[in-house]
């Protein structure tokens, strides 16, 4: 015979795979079901605590126990920066994300944070910078309803976005466009970037802002940008949970081999 509090995790299971508890809801209080006769506090919190090792749920301090999204966002590769989406439009790239995946956003869910720093080493050396030398640090937290889901700080030297919207603090994508948006009217169109991606094992500073599970590791991003004369505009540092991402890529395959034809 199973245990109570496993029977307990199997019925609130059911109800969560069924869709009466969506995601993003929250699950009762264990006071609630303690006095709903479902079993002990240490019954509903061991049941709680199995949901969430099974990734059923997050449990956090201030946010109780929420139902996660089961399906992860689909993170875009090349094509969520495509000019069209915010050069023309106002797709931001974590907005086109959202809209590959079919999922509902506001642009409030992004919030950030602006301020002139000394440099970190690796962004000194992205920038093309000395020791020491000052950049901005636009910092953004981004959720869907009211789970986050990753951040995002991005690094500019101050002489690219000295007085532009990219260093106004209000909450959301910096004006329409966003951030690239605003570097191309300062005179610097983007036009490619490096990636590098790699897992590992959350601070605890990101366990807690990210609302992770036991277990979870995140995915860290850093992006490289450059314009078309090889300057980078942009040094970016993502932490993903990994959980909620699904990196998805299309792009020509390259043949290294073939070489350009000599002009007639």
């Amino acid at each position: 015979m199973a245990p109570k509090w496993r029977e307990l995790a199997d019925k609130l299971a059911e109800r969560i795979q069924s869709g009466e508890y969506a995601p993003g809801q929250q699950l009762p209080h264990i006071r609630d079901l303690v006095e709903a006769g479902e079993g002990s506090k240490a019954t509903v919190h061991a049941a709680y605590k199995a949901l969430e090792a099974e990734g059923l749920v997050t449990s956090s301090r201030g946010h109780g126990t929420v139902v996660r999204h089961q399906t992860p966002l689909k993170r875009l590769g090349i094509s969520r920066y495509d000019k069209a989406k915010w050069r023309d439009g106002d797709e931001v790239a974590f907005i086109a994300d959202r809209v590959a995946s079919g999922r509902a956003y506001r642009r409030n869910e992004q919030t950030q944070s602006v301020s002139r720093v000394e440099a970190p080493p690796k962004v000194a050396e992205a920038l093309g910078l000395p020791a020491e030398a000052e950049v901005y640090a636009r910092a953004r937290l981004v959720k869907e309803g009211e789970q986050p889901t990753h951040t995002l700080t991005s690094y500019y030297r101050p002489e690219h976005v000295e007085g532009t919207r990219l260093v106004d603090p209000t909450p959301g994508p910096a004006g329409k466009g966003g951030g690239y948006r605003v570097l191309y009217d300062a005179g610097y169109e983007i036009d490619h970037m490096k990636e590098a991606l790699f897992a590992r094992v959350p601070t605890a500073e990101e366990v807690k802002l990210l609302q992770l599970p036991v277990g979870e590791p995140v995915m860290e991003l850093h992006r490289t940008t450059y314009t078309a004369d090889g300057t980078v505009v942009e040094f970016a540092i993502g932490i993903h949970a990994a959980s909620r991402f699904a990196w998805e890529y299309d792009f020509k395959v390259p043949d290294s081999a073939q070489k350009p034809k000599a002009n007639q």
